[in-house]
């Protein structure tokens, strides 16, 4: 099984201004769209971005906004090679001022999109400028969570940042080049649940054979939530243990078409 993340999909109520919020403060640029009947998709991610990178999946969906937000899923970072100075570009660019990197110790800071989506900043020495370092979501069982990774999709722990009150372990695929992005896992040691929301959609991972790996991950006793057949063999979807939904998908190349034909 590849493992490597595909893209991160996010819902939209006016996709013209996150279209041209992500064009103007993070350079972003379409790869590729797919316009159905009752939503539009659109991939979005640098222009520069590595063959192992991300893309940004906006989905608007024609009849109306996503309702709620959630608080299951936390946030997409992206990188920038000094905090600082991308932060200040931001804010003259009017970016909301949400979280600046004093208040975050000085290590990263925090935007928000039009619809209210967190975007972390972070500082790396490599990968394409404002390409997707992590996306984090939330976890009850730390435990189980990390399980779900390492034994379905074959992921390895690669970093973890143990506090008084919470935990944040992240996870990729073995081997994988330091510009594919990471799974960060959170995990809250008061007992709190989360609801999901309908703002947040998916992460997706690439897989080497949808039919054959859709079988691996039965036998590993996978949630059969979205089979292949269910998606017109194009593509599927699992649920880990605590709902979130999550993608499988053959990817060759991140040159258009992009969407399964």
């Amino acid at each position: 099984m590849d493992g490597t993340l595909d893209h991160v999909m996010m819902r939209v109520a006016d996709l013209d201004d996150s279209l041209s919020w992500y064009r103007s403060h993070l350079d972003y640029e379409e790869k590729d769209r797919w316009e159905a009947d009752t939503f539009t998709i659109v991939y979005l991610g640098p222009e520069d971005m590595h063959e192992a990178g991300a893309m940004l999946e906006l989905t608007h969906n024609h009849d109306g906004a996503p309702e709620e937000m959630g608080d299951a899923w936390g946030h997409i970072a992206v990188r920038v090679e000094d905090v600082y100075d991308a932060y200040e570009e931001l804010m003259a660019e009017g970016v909301e001022d949400y979280r600046d990197p004093d208040s975050c110790g000085g290590r990263y800071a925090f935007v928000k999109d039009p619809d209210g989506h967190e975007v972390e900043i972070v500082q790396r020495d490599h990968g394409a400028r404002w390409s997707l370092d992590h996306t984090m979501i939330r976890v009850e069982d730390a435990d189980e969570a990390l399980g779900f990774w390492t034994r379905k999709f074959e992921h390895v722990p690669t970093r973890r940042w143990e506090s008084d009150t919470f935990a944040n372990y992240f996870t990729e695929p073995r081997n994988a080049p330091v510009e594919a992005m990471s799974v960060e896992l959170t995990y809250n040691y008061d007992g709190r649940s989360y609801t999901m929301g309908d703002a947040w959609g998916h992460l997706c991972v690439r897989v080497d054979d949808l039919h054959e790996d859709w079988e691996r991950l039965m036998e590993r006793e996978a949630d059969d939530y979205r089979d292949p057949a269910s998606c017109d063999d194009m593509y599927a979807f699992t649920k880990d243990g605590d709902g979130h939904e999550i993608e499988l998908i053959e990817r060759d190349s991140l040159e258009p078409p992009l969407f399964p034909e």
